[in-house]
């Protein structure tokens, strides 16, 4: 069952006030950071759309709150995916499907990048396979849509500043709707 604009609000409006997994922001806070700080540096508006709603899945399936704590890797990275291959193209969905593996991916080839990662980071890694060795990391980059991926992960990993001030929901549900209108 695909997902219209009007069930992503929904999902936003009836979920966004919940915790960002040990993070000062709340669900909502975080996308809406995200989908900011990729538009602060020009990505395209399928790549903005992504970075949005790159953790739908949280509120798709309810887990509660920091679910690391309790052992548990929720897989949201893929979780919204079929609720959204009908309405969006690869150019989003596949930076989505990949954010996780962009931090594993980072963690192997960047020395300064795991240091900086929050505890609930740290904690989700090792749930989500932890570091990519050599061979892991070649074949992450080599992955189409990797190096938007990647970027989604820097931002997602910065949109965590409390009170900071963002475009609103509107504001993103209007570029995924040109997304998706561009896709159909």
């Amino acid at each position: 069952m695909a997902l219209s604009l009007e069930d992503i609000r929904s999902l936003f409006e009836e979920h966004g006030g919940q915790a960002y997994s040990g993070e000062p922001v709340t669900q909502l806070e975080h996308a809406l950071q995200s989908g900011a700080l990729a538009e602060e540096e020009g990505a395209s508006e399928e790549l903005v759309a992504a970075a949005f709603l790159h953790d739908l899945g949280h509120l798709l399936n309810h887990q509660g709150e920091t679910p690391t704590e309790r052992g548990i890797d929720d897989l949201h990275q893929y979780y919204a995916l079929p609720f959204l291959r009908p309405i969006l193209p690869a150019s989003v969905l596949e930076p989505i499907k990949l954010h996780v593996d962009a931090k594993r991916y980072l963690c192997a080839t960047d020395e300064a990048y795991y240091g900086r990662l929050s505890a609930d980071s740290v904690r989700s890694l090792q749930l989500q396979g932890g570091i990519f060795d050599a061979d892991g990391a070649r074949e992450f980059a080599e992955r189409p849509h990797a190096d938007d991926a990647v970027r989604l992960r820097r931002w997602d990993d910065l949109a965590k500043v409390a009170g900071k001030q963002t475009p609103n929901l509107d504001h993103y549900l209007q570029i995924v709707d040109r997304v998706m209108q561009r896709h159909a």
